[in-house]
């Protein structure tokens, strides 16, 4: 049985062939009419190498790009994995508070963050109204928290105690709800009707963590 040949030899055949066929035998009928016929050699000559000569730069311009594009996306995704790790960290804290000690670290992010007349009035009779606060542009801001489970969703019924009072009972310019957990599609859609601000885990994490931002911004993430 004779022997089979191995790729790397079919490899150099190929290269081999590519240069005579596809390089040697071009430029020596180049040559040729070069110094037989100049008037035609010459020009065609030059055009063969500047065609050349662009097919390299263009090639090297993509290899660069893609590098560039490689680079930037390895960069972006280790930012978003130290982003998560931070925000991560940061709801692991507020799942381990009670209800009323989570309205306080509600209370504090706003006066962090610049608010004025922050004030905790969250139990019996507080009509949804947790905290209550004024903005840095002056509007007021009324927050409804809900500290709940991961696995435990705030409903359309929670949201529509909390839109039948924030407007007509507490005077909001902006109605908050901020949660450890997350909405409903129901109640999601019932805040989007009323323009109540959704503040679930992943919001209230960049709010804490300053990594995005406050509720009272005209930017909001998604609940």
């Amino acid at each position: 049985m004779p022997p089979r040949r191995s790729s790397r030899g079919s490899s150099c055949m190929f290269v081999v062939f590519v240069a005579i066929f596809g390089v040697g035998l071009p430029l020596t009928v180049l040559t040729a009419l070069v110094r037989h016929t100049p008037a035609v050699g010459i020009p065609l000559l030059l055009a063969v190498l500047g065609g050349g000569a662009a097919y390299v730069v263009h090639r090297v311009q993509n290899s660069e790009q893609r590098q560039l594009e490689r680079a930037r996306q390895a960069q972006w995704q280790a930012y978003q994995a130290q982003l998560y790790d931070v925000q991560s960290r940061e709801i692991a804290r507020y799942h381990a508070l009670g209800p009323r000690e989570f309205e306080h670290a509600i209370a504090y992010l706003c006066q962090r963050d610049g608010c004025t007349d922050v004030v905790v009035s969250g139990g019996a009779g507080d009509l949804g109204a947790d905290v209550t606060a004024t903005a840095p542009d002056g509007r007021r801001i009324v927050i409804q928290c809900k500290r709940y489970g991961p696995t435990t969703k705030v409903g359309s019924p929670d949201m529509q105690r909390f839109g039948g009072t924030c407007y007509s009972v507490h005077r909001a310019h902006i109605p908050v709800v901020v949660t450890t957990s997350t909405f409903s599609r129901q109640a999601a859609d019932y805040a989007a009707a009323q323009g109540i601000r959704l503040y679930g885990e992943q919001a209230l994490a960049g709010w804490a963590s300053r990594t995005g931002p406050a509720p009272w911004h005209d930017h909001q993430p998604a609940a």
